[in-house]
């Protein structure tokens, strides 16, 4: 059947960043069909069917991709009950607890965002919050996601009375006399309570993540790299599409995770895995774990954190990880190795030294390999990152709202004054030469772009624009913000040449801001009104002043 020449959507009165006017986008089975002068491309591609939206001169951009992001975990687990992320106290935390013990309505109090800074110099235990629970069992997450606070009643349910051994540099944190805080170290451990919460029904699952996917349109995202691929994930994801006529909200590319444990079966059945795709997701990579967080005291550094902890690779044997990471790259599989700590960043770029570009090469695709993070990292190490063209993911909101400018934050004073000095250094990489794709890891930290990158330009918290900026020469330009959300991450997925830019036969994955990223100031960035959001030639986000 020959294709339609007719387009389903043509934008008029556009303004693009650095270019001035553009008079008409046409948009065709997806695509971009044509830009130019209005009266050539609506004469040629409009008919009756087709939808003209006037942008009013309305800054139109390529779609803008959260290049590290968990929509469908995060909607589901990561950040399931009371969000404990704007709470300054632990008042605050055991106050909102307790109207979620009094409201629950599965039996088990769920929170996440828990700020380690909150304990001081205390430890993390479940005394704490016991006197806000009424007896309940409770999970409550750790704002980085790779730790959990489970209350007394949920650690009896579990079974857990003790240290446990792990596969992973998993464990369970316990008192001098060897009873378990609650305090749940790394993935394995914090499976231990997760496994007894309940799950939710399918309808609330399928809602949660259908409810995430539109607010991300709504701040002008149109595709996400998914650091993740858990459960049934992809069933999840064909379920959303086949019962909406406009499928996913976002367009998402897929990394399933690699455990430690599954040896050469796991990386051989994650191989297999590439390429399974629906209509806007595919799994295009996989996700591996080098090391955990600072926060934690589980990242991999060179030297000991100030109580004697980060010294241990995730891996039991980190040559096991280079032989996985080798067997993927040599199958063409793209690698994203979540590396915190400076020997961790190190481990991976030894590996990926040794993989080769592989077979497919080409000027983009050789940019294949990526590391997410990268939260301290010593000058040396910076060159070797476009010299060995491997993409640096990260996310310039977890230096500004996670830590602070006098190092008096917890991940500060445990890696002292030298490394802390050296955290999130995204100017010196971009300058360097390397790939910066920037993300914002949801739920970890908020999702929308323009906070992002409103905050990699001023290296200040958002909520606190007057606050101190969290290492100042590592603030990126206003180009080099939006480049890390358009051209980097279509670079990073090997796409330069169908996504990250407006041109015919690129992807109809548009975002339309009221104005220019480039020229609007970091603070009036944040309350940019975001006028349209198009995935596929479809919109999925409009701004009713448009």
């Amino acid at each position: 059947m020959p294709q339609s020449t007719t387009a389903e959507l043509i934008l008029v009165n556009a303004h693009l960043p650095e270019t001035g006017p553009l008079q008409a986008v046409a948009v065709r089975g997806g695509t971009i069909a044509a830009i130019g002068d209005t009266d050539a491309v609506t004469a040629g591609l409009r008919d009756a069917r087709t939808e003209v939206v006037d942008l009013a001169g309305a800054t139109l951009l390529p779609g803008l991709t959260d290049s590290h992001i968990h929509p469908v975990i995060g909607a589901v687990e990561l950040a399931a009950g009371t969000d404990l992320s704007r709470c300054r106290s632990l008042e605050e935390v055991r106050t909102l607890l307790a109207e979620a013990a009094r409201t629950s309505t599965n039996g088990w109090v769920e929170a996440w965002g828990l700020d380690p800074n909150l304990f001081g110099s205390e430890p993390i235990s479940h005394a704490a919050i016991e006197p806000a629970l009424n007896g309940m069992p409770a999970a409550v997450r750790l704002f980085d996601g790779h730790a959990l606070l489970a209350g007394r009643r949920a650690l009896e349910i579990a079974g857990v009375d003790g240290p446990r051994g792990f596969a992973s540099e998993s464990s369970v944190v316990c008192d001098a006399e060897g009873r378990p805080t609650g305090h749940l170290l790394e993935m394995e451990a914090i499976a231990l309570v997760l496994q007894h919460v309940p799950a939710p029904s399918r309808q609330q699952t399928l809602a949660r993540i259908r409810l995430a996917l539109a607010g991300m349109a709504a701040t002008g995202l149109t595709g996400g790299h998914v650091m993740d691929a858990h459960g049934d994930s992809f069933a999840l994801l064909d379920e959303l599409e086949q019962g909406d006529a406009d499928g996913l909200a976002l367009r998402l590319a897929l990394h399933p995770w690699l455990d430690p444990s599954e040896g050469a079966d796991g990386v051989d059945g994650l191989i297999r895995l590439q390429g399974r795709a629906g209509r806007r997701w595919s799994v295009a990579g996989v996700k591996l774990f080098i090391d955990g967080t600072v926060d934690g005291g589980t990242a991999w550094l060179d030297a000991p954190d100030c109580h004697g902890e980060s010294t241990r690779c995730y891996w039991p044997d980190p040559a096991e990880f280079t032989r996985a990471v080798r067997r993927l790259a040599a199958a063409g599989v793209s690698t994203a190795t979540h590396a915190i700590g400076d020997a961790g960043v190190r481990h991976v770029l030894d590996a990926l030294a040794g993989a080769g570009a592989g077979a497919d090469a080409g000027a983009d695709r050789a940019w294949r390999h990526r590391i997410e993070h990268i939260e301290t990292l010593p000058a040396e190490l910076v060159p070797r990152f476009a010299a060995q063209r491997v993409v640096a993911s990260m996310q310039p909101t977890h230096c500004t709202d996670y830590t602070k400018a006098d190092h008096s934050d917890n991940w500060s004073t445990r890696l002292g004054q030298s490394r802390a000095d050296r955290g999130w250094p995204c100017r010196e990489l971009a300058d360097s030469g390397a790939v910066l794709a920037l993300g914002s890891d949801w739920p970890i930290a908020p999702y929308d772009p323009r906070v992002v990158m409103s905050s990699a330009r001023t290296r200040r918290p958002a909520a606190d624009p007057q606050a101190a900026a969290h290492h100042p020469r590592q603030v990126l330009t206003a180009r080099q913000a939006l480049d890390g959300y358009t051209v980097n991450p279509a670079r990073a997925r090997g796409e330069s040449a169908v996504a990250g830019r407006i041109a015919p036969g690129f992807r109809a994955d548009l975002t339309v801001l009221a104005d220019d990223p480039l020229t609007t100031p970091p603070a009036d960035l944040l309350t940019t009104p975001v006028r349209l959001t198009v995935v596929d030639g479809r919109i999925i986000h409009r701004d009713p002043a448009l």
